[in-house]
């Protein structure tokens, strides 16, 4: 005898129910879990931008401990904008005097976020600045080795900061190479150009 297709669906539906029932279950469970982690995530980026609109507001009133402590606070709850803001505004503000404690917020930041490139690049030339000071010639060298090795806009900066810090220590020869692969890098302002051309004349007329 012939089966048609209605009788073939509600045997299907009578032998496979409970699947059925649980995988709409499980769709259902699904989409409220999806909207309920975006709905948690964009609060949490609220209050994160309510918190650094707050420390703003401390400094503008000096109280700067409140503000360092919000600010800290910030970088490390993990966000890649309010966390390099606020580790931005504490360098600016001067707020941490502590070099060993800014290279950690460095680090936590570059190891525990995912940036655009040249933003990740930008986080390490700021880094680079920071500890110019602190660190040996090896361990700069290795920080700024992404930017060096790479296209970034932040390069041709890289390359004058290496050639003016060695231009100081009258490495001469040093010097010479970092500006010289700034005239060799494609796309650089004119003023880096401009500026390598100067530094390598000041060091053939030493």
């Amino acid at each position: 005898y012939n089966i048609t297709k209605k009788d073939k669906l509600k045997k299907f539906y009578e032998e496979n129910k409970t699947l059925i029932y649980i995988f709409i279950f499980l769709i259902i469970l699904g989409l409220f879990g999806t909207v309920y982690y975006l709905e948690s995530k964009e609060n949490k980026r609220i209050a994160l931008s309510d918190d650094y609109t707050k420390a703003q507001i401390y400094i503008n009133e000096g109280e700067k401990d409140k503000a360092r402590i919000l600010l800290e606070k910030i970088v490390y709850k993990n966000d890649p904008t309010y966390s390099s803001l606020s580790l931005f505004l504490l360098l600016k503000e001067d707020l941490v005097k502590d070099n060993n404690k800014i290279n950690n917020f460095f680090d936590h930041l570059l190891k525990n976020n995912e940036f655009e490139k040249e933003m990740e690049n930008l986080i390490i030339f700021k880094k680079l600045l920071t500890q110019f000071d602190n660190l040996q010639e090896s361990e700069l060298l290795n920080i700024s080795k992404p930017i060096i090795s790479s296209d970034s806009v932040w390069k041709p900066h890289v390359l004058l900061l290496f050639g003016d810090y060695f231009m100081s220590k009258k490495e001469y020869v040093k010097a010479r190479e970092f500006y010289e692969k700034i005239l060799s890098t494609k796309g650089a302002n004119q003023e880096f150009y401009d500026q390598a051309k100067l530094k390598l004349r000041k060091i053939s007329n030493g």
